[in-house]
């Protein structure tokens, strides 16, 4: 199910696709690094140089391109506009992976305008995958088209999540007993993998707005469904499940 609303620039999401493949040969060059430097947020959620030194890169090639557009990202203080645009940014998401050698973290871009979302962008670059997606123009991943899956019952689906440590015990015990595959393929690259056909459901409670803004556009344009777990469209934060939409509302109700 695309957008019919006002498609994207297709050359826009070319450039910003360009700019997350630079930001990801960025932060590949601390990956695996023996001497990473890794600081505690207020959270108590791990930051490193690298986050700050590809949100930095980032947000220096957007105010170039774009100097009246708003920004706003993880790590640093939002930038004001004045064009009815705001550009997302999460520079690694799965900072817990990347600490720790795993090559699944991504690196996270999304605009939206006055429409609502409209570029959403997932890149794993140590696992050389990128997917895209433009209002109104699909989905991609490395530069193909891509779809959700079509498995329609709960029953042998791979229902992925980042952490069962943020999930409520009844919930993953309701998913469980469904027949479901349960895994940890998560953070941004769970959300490849359902616009991708290998996941059928991503469940995700307590994203911030950076985490999710890239997925509604990425999840609809591949053909799925993502909401919150009250069933509300474009969620812009909070607990979220993406899914290839024929299970959509199986999994709502095992989490109600």
């Amino acid at each position: 199910m695309t957008h019919t609303i006002s498609p994207i620039d297709e050359d826009l999401l070319g450039v910003a696709t360009s700019l997350v493949r630079r930001a990801g040969h960025l932060a590949l060059q601390w990956f695996q690094s023996s001497d990473l430097a890794i600081e505690r947020k207020g959270d108590g959620s791990p930051v490193t140089e690298a986050d700050k030194a590809v949100e930095a890169f980032l947000r220096s090639e957007l105010e170039k391109l774009f100097p009246d557009d708003a920004i706003v990202g993880e790590e640093h203080e939002d930038t004001a506009g004045s064009s009815g645009r705001t550009w997302v940014i999460d520079p690694i998401d799965g900072t817990k992976a990347f600490t720790r050698g795993v090559p699944l973290f991504t690196n996270l871009l999304a605009l939206n305008d006055e429409h609502g979302p409209a570029i959403g962008i997932v890149n794993a670059p140590a696992a050389n995958e990128l997917v895209a997606a433009g209002r109104g123009l699909g989905c991609t991943w490395n530069g193909s088209p891509c779809a959700v899956s079509t498995k329609s019952n709960l029953q042998g689906a791979v229902v992925t999540t980042s952490g069962y440590d943020y999930w409520k015990k009844a919930d993953v015990d309701a998913v469980y007993a469904s027949g479901a595959q349960m895994r940890t393929w998560g953070d941004g690259y769970g959300y490849i993998l359902i616009a991708t056909g290998r996941a059928e459901a991503m469940i995700d409670p307590g994203l911030k707005p950076w985490d999710v803004a890239p997925m509604n556009v990425i999840i609809p344009e591949a053909g799925g469904t993502i909401t919150n777990f009250s069933a509300q469209d474009r969620p812009d934060a909070g607990d979220i499940v993406a899914s290839n939409g024929l299970i959509h509302k199986d999994i709502l109700a095992l989490l109600q």
